[in-house]
């Protein structure tokens, strides 16, 4: 059943990860909009998040056809409304609704240092649902159905218990092959952890590198070969970027232009890459379950 819950500033409505506690001015020259993108980028959030808190707010501002800033005020009776009707009538999942909420408390508080008392909103109702398993047997046929880069990652993901984004995030120095270890850096709840590297994927990782090598060479002769690097790293460390422990385990075949700073650089390889490729080959063995990414680490023995 759906039930009521009320925020509170001393609890919170949903997992939250904030980077930093303190506030930051935005520039009052910049819309809306882009005072969030502002507020987020010092804050470090992810480009994911960026997105999705921008579309979140973009929504919300559509939906009380708010014409002006002063249109936001009264927050706490908008922001009930909205999630109100997210799980009335649009039948949100819970995940979603959460995160639409986070959007809108990241708006107010660090981007207009608005106080919200008490925020009451029906919940969505989240179903009580258990994680797809494969056996062995169908793991095998799995991946064995894929080929090149996209089965390596499919098995790390299955050899390590590996989230999709977690596995193509990793960089060079996340590998230990004498500790057979593999470091997930900012991972779920933003804590670092470690894993197991299976020793059945080592070689093949390691054949992989040496390709990935090249194509760095390739770059840093070329002029570039810098990676991105989180928070402020890339001040901090100014060679860091070019450096091999750096680079991407998994780097994308192509360059691509950063949409935050407009660098042209190797990122690393898009998670719709491997999501097609998983799907093909379940629908290629033809195992009657709902495979995805995620169903290898459920699987992860």
């Amino acid at each position: 059943m759906n039930h009521e819950s009320q925020y509170t500033s001393g609890r919170p409505w949903g997992r939250r990860r904030h980077r930093t506690d303190a506030l930051i001015t935005p520039n009052p020259k910049l819309r809306l909009l882009d005072q969030v993108r502002e507020v987020l980028r010092l804050k470090h959030y992810s480009i994911r998040t960026e997105r999705s808190y921008c579309d979140w707010i973009r929504r919300y501002v559509k939906f009380h056809k708010m014409r002006s800033r002063q249109d936001l005020g009264g927050g706490e009776a908008k922001m009930e409304l909205f999630l109100s009707d997210l799980a009335v009538n649009g039948h949100v999942a819970a995940s979603t609704q959460n995160q639409a909420f986070n959007a809108l408390l990241f708006l107010y508080k660090q981007v207009l240092h608005q106080t919200l008392e008490s925020v009451q909103a029906i919940r969505a109702e989240r179903p009580v649902t258990v994680p797809t398993v494969l056996t062995v047997e169908e793991v095998k046929q799995v991946i064995l159905a894929m080929s090149g880069l996209p089965q390596l990652v499919a098995k790390v993901l299955y050899g390590s218990g590996l989230r999709l984004m977690e596995a193509l995030r990793l960089r060079v120095h996340d590998l230990d092959f004498q500790m057979k270890q593999i470091t997930v850096r900012d991972g779920k709840g933003a804590k670092d952890r470690y894993t197991v590297l299976a020793d059945a994927v080592i070689p093949a990782l390691r054949e992989h590198l040496e390709q990935v090598r090249l194509t760095h060479a390739e770059d840093l002769n070329a002029g570039g070969g810098a990676v991105y690097l989180p928070g402020a790293l890339d001040r901090k460390y100014r060679n860091a970027a070019r450096e091999w422990g750096w680079q991407y385990v998994f780097p994308a075949r192509d360059l691509s232009t950063d949409p935050r700073s407009g660098i042209v650089r190797r990122h690393h390889l898009d998670e719709a890459t491997i999501n097609k490729a998983i799907k093909a080959a379940v629908a290629r063995v033809a195992i009657a379950k709902r495979v995805s990414s995620h169903t290898l680490r459920h699987s992860f023995p």
